[in-house]
């Protein structure tokens, strides 16, 4: 997070932008092709730029795309981009704050002095916005100070807390300026950075909707683990400022029904039939373990306070990914590589077998070989847990 350009908004779940320009040119393709199909905030198109691939990602979750697009908006004219955050600076002095129409979490997260600088902030936006890459740079620009000026718990993580206080928050035109020159700094270096752009596909790494056929030399991605943490959540309070929702509840027609199923927020009871998921085509090659694990934690579940309906969530995330491993191999030329970065899991202490099912389902598609290079160990941290099952990391490759 302190490379630029990465630095401008920290999403939680991203992964290592050197290591993704390393794993680029240790290929050694004259003219790689790379694709992300789980893109988040866009660290492997950036680090695609900086290696001189053409690259392009899928992003589902509609907020982090915008933010991916304005991330890779990096290299157009700085003094732009600076000119217009002076404007919307300047314009938002003379504006009065609406601090009473924000979402009761926006009420909870800041003082009114700070909402009523950022609600002016956030006016002067929409007054000067044209579609241009310096006024979705602004836009960002405004998202990436949310968390610094706040004077409660919202470190960079899935929640926010409300009730946690920080020992220092930054005063809101600080922070905007900060950020300006940050940003402007970043864009300077752009300036000397040639080559092919990354571009960014609104869509749906199941479908892989608007690749070409055998585009792809390379695949790099991290896809969702299926751990539980909710992707949608994680940037409830910058939707939240922007009025993209007004509550929690907003969250699954906004963001989740976009997204692979990940978490058990997804899947509430009834609301899929376990059996026509597991008897789907997509999961036949796994079938009888996969019914193995979610029967196992169906009943596990009952004596859980909880009762997370794990057992659907683990069903549908194999069926989403076996269509994504589909949607990969028609992207994919023949031969090509495909690295995906994946932990296993144990919800409830039933352990899923993730690494070796994904290569499986990968096969199943049409590719011909996987091998996996644990990178670290995981769940050994918190030592309080109700299970202790030892959990791993690492990328997955897959060839073919």
């Amino acid at each position: 997070m302190r490379l630029p350009v990465h630095r401008w908004f920290r999403f939680s779940a991203g992964f290592s932008a050197e290591w993704v320009e390393s794993t680029i040119r240790n290929e050694g393709l004259v003219e790689p092709h790379v694709l992300d199909p789980f893109a988040g905030s866009g660290t492997s198109l950036l680090a695609a730029e900086m290696t001189g691939a053409e690259s392009i990602g899928i992003e589902a979750h509609p907020f982090l795309a915008r933010i991916a697009e304005a991330k890779l908006a990096w290299r157009s004219s700085p003094d732009a981009y600076l000119e217009k955050a002076r404007r919307t600076r300047e314009i938002s002095y003379h504006l009065e704050p609406e601090i009473e129409s924000h979402p009761a979490l926006i009420r909870k997260c800041y003082d009114d002095s700070s909402l009523k600088k950022l609600d002016a902030l956030r006016q002067a936006y929409e007054k000067t916005k044209d579609n241009t890459d310096a006024s979705e740079l602004v836009w960002l620009t405004l998202i990436s100070i949310l968390r610094q000026v706040s004077p409660v718990g919202t470190a960079q993580w899935q929640y926010v807390l409300p009730n946690k206080r920080k020992r220092q928050s930054i005063e809101v035109y600080n922070a905007f300026n900060n950020c300006c020159r940050m940003f402007y700094e970043d864009m300077m270096r752009g300036q000397e950075v040639s080559g092919p752009h990354g571009a960014l596909l609104r869509g749906d790494a199941r479908t892989c909707d608007g690749v070409p056929n055998g585009w792809a030399d390379m695949v790099i991605t991290s896809p969702p683990y299926p751990n539980n943490y909710d992707y949608a959540d994680a940037t409830r309070l910058e939707m939240s400022f922007t009025k993209a929702i007004q509550g929690w509840g907003d969250l699954q027609k906004a963001v989740r029904r976009h997204l692979v199923r990940s978490c058990t927020q997804h899947v509430p009871e009834r609301s899929v039939d376990l059996g026509e998921v597991i008897g789907s085509g997509e999961t036949e090659p796994i079938r009888d373990e996969l019914s193995q694990v979610c029967n196992d934690l169906a009943e596990v579940r009952l004596s859980r306070g909880g009762k997370k309906t794990y057992h659907l969530m683990v069903a549908c995330y194999f069926r989403d990914l076996a269509l994504a491993w589909r949607a990969l191999r028609r992207c994919c030329k023949s031969p090509s590589r495909v690295c995906f970065v994946v932990g296993d899991s144990a919800p409830y202490g039933v352990y899923v077998p993730v690494i070796p099912w994904l290569g499986t389902l990968a096969m199943a598609a049409g590719f011909t070989s996987y091998e996996f290079e644990k990178t670290r160990d995981r769940n050994i941290k918190w030592k309080n847990r109700k299970h202790r099952v030892p959990l791993c990391e690492g990328p997955l490759w897959v060839q073919g």
